[in-house]
């Protein structure tokens, strides 16, 4: 076999890569969000039902379809952050707030292993310089993980 026979592969992979955007390119894993700056469903139903006063900025950051059919009350959808536009509405939204503001981030579009958005919104929400990051860990998907346990939900049907 030739050198240029071998190299196609790789240089498919490349191409495929490249014309699938960020998404796919610079997908970072859930699993990259260290277990500290996660909170269980429980806990964050338990804020959300106490003062105003204490209750974080929740922000889904997930696909607008998943928001409409389904979101915890109160929670502001940003966009896809598997999606220049999508991190790129979460910086705009969260840009003018002081750096210690308690934000909650969820997107529950899949199970956690596979999800394409929650670890970049984390991410971005790090490299502005924000402290007080949480990511709602949504192990298989929101519908399982926060509607079919009773936590409340917008809209209701």
């Amino acid at each position: 076999m030739n050198h240029s026979r071998r190299a196609l592969p790789a240089i498919l992979a490349a191409a495929l890569l490249a014309f699938a955007g960020p998404a796919l390119a610079d997908h970072i894993p859930a699993s990259s969000i260290p277990a500290t700056d996660l909170v269980q469903a429980a806990d964050l139903a338990a804020v959300l039902a106490g003062p105003q006063a204490g209750r974080p900025l929740v922000l889904q950051v997930g696909f607008r379809k998943g928001y409409a059919q389904a979101h915890i009350p109160g929670a502001e959808y940003v966009g896809a952050a598997s999606e220049d536009e999508g991190l790129e509405a979460l910086r705009r939204r969260v840009d003018p707030l002081p750096r210690d503001k308690a934000i909650v981030i969820y997107c529950g579009c899949c199970p956690w292993r596979k999800c394409p958005n929650i670890a970049a919104a984390y991410q971005r929400l790090q490299a502005m310089g924000f402290r007080a990051v949480k990511a709602l860990y949504v192990a298989e998907d929101f519908g399982t993980d926060w509607v079919d346990r009773g936590y409340p939900v917008e809209p209701r049907s």
